[in-house]
């Protein structure tokens, strides 16, 4: 992978000189000809102090960036929007400091570092600076609106939004990149070794899976697998639809997979549109069949990823007690109480989609 190492940055304007919100004119609109951004900054108490840390460290590598609107916090990063002369931008900076994250994060910097020389097929995000020892990032703010709130929606969306979805999928699946310039995030006998242990696969389940794998690797005489280009999150909540076509963000796990592994990203999410698993299906077994049975691998990984996540989840909600009966807390209790019943259905609903994946693996098997 292109190596991520030292701060790089585009050309900027001369600093701007407003104070923290952004600069605004007597009508309320931001300077410079943008649309006002929603929210403001509280930059008071505990949470605050955390945010002047964040900008500070943005200003290093950014040093015109105005921040105006925070987008997110949790525990791992913060998202903040800004300007930075007449652009608007999205500066996200690293919270958790633990190895997985910050190879995530710098893996997410490279990605965009590479795109910048070799320019993909689908739309992306703009670099505009970024840090990896800092854990900062800057890209261009691109207009859309999410392709789902949630990663696993529990309304159908619409038929449209997936049609646009699956062809930018396709598109950047066909991408070609310098082989170099991305590796390979799964080492897929070794995944399925460590499911197998902790007891998310069984004997039959491994066996299987490793024979697909086996025929994927000498399919058409060759001795390696044909791998593809993904981008390893493919999500609808990672797609920004807007009229010119959809964005494609979050790039901390893009590189190089076996085929059909964003396909079957969404095909674990698109449990409400019946009618688009059935083209991701089609998709997958119209390359032939050694891409139905990468497809089918990827698709068994994804869905026992998910499981266990969610199983974690739920196990963590049962353990923690019910907030005290104090005045004002009903509806958090009530909130608490729908969150973990909607996840108890998730978890449902993952099992039995992993019954069916694991049913035409067995199928895939049998016609070897």
């Amino acid at each position: 992978m292109y190596p991520a190492t030292s701060p790089v940055s585009t050309p900027l304007r001369p600093p701007l000189t407003q104070p923290y919100g952004g600069p605004r004119r007597a009508n309320g609109a931001q300077g410079g000809g943008l649309h006002p951004l929603s929210g403001r900054l509280d930059l008071s108490g505990p949470q605050g102090a955390q945010l002047r840390t964040v900008i500070a460290s943005v200003h290093r590598i950014c040093p015109d960036f105005q921040p105006v609107q925070l987008l997110r916090r949790s525990g791992r990063s913060v998202l903040l929007a800004g300007t930075v002369g007449r652009n608007t931008v999205v500066a996200k900076c690293l919270l958790d400091r633990s190895p997985e994250w910050v190879e995530r994060f710098q893996h997410e910097i490279a990605a965009y570092r590479t795109f910048v020389r070799h320019r993909p097929p689908v739309r992306v995000p703009r670099l505009v600076a970024a840090d990896p020892d800092a854990g900062t990032l800057v890209t261009e703010r691109m207009q859309g609106r999410p392709g789902a709130l949630k990663r696993h929606p529990f309304e159908a969306p619409n038929r449209a939004d997936v049609r646009a979805v699956l062809g930018s999928v396709c598109r950047l699946n066909l991408w070609r990149p310098p082989p170099a310039a991305f590796d390979r995030p799964i080492d897929y006998p070794a995944r399925l070794n460590r499911y197998h242990e902790l007891g998310l696969l069984t004997d039959r389940d491994l066996g299987d899976l490793q024979k697909l794998l086996h025929g994927v690797a000498h399919a058409g005489g060759r001795q390696q697998a044909p791998w593809q280009f993904c981008h390893g999150d493919a999500l609808l909540s990672n797609v920004l639809l807007s009229p010119a076509g959809p964005v494609l963000v979050d790039w901390e796990h893009t590189g190089w997979y076996l085929p059909g592994f964003d396909l079957a990203t969404l095909w674990a999410v698109l449990s409400e549109a019946p009618g688009a698993r059935r083209q991701i299906s089609q998709l997958a077994q119209a390359a032939g069949p050694a891409a139905r049975d990468a497809f089918l691998v990827n698709l068994m990984l994804v869905l026992t990823r998910e499981i266990r996540t969610y199983e974690t989840a739920v196990q963590r909600a049962m353990r923690e007690p019910p907030p005290a009966n104090a005045a004002g807390r009903g509806h958090e209790r009530a909130g608490a109480m729908a969150y973990g019943e909607e996840q108890r259905l998730l978890l449902r609903r993952l099992h039995d989609d992993c019954g069916l994946a694991r049913r035409a693996v067995r199928a895939a098997v049998g016609t070897r």
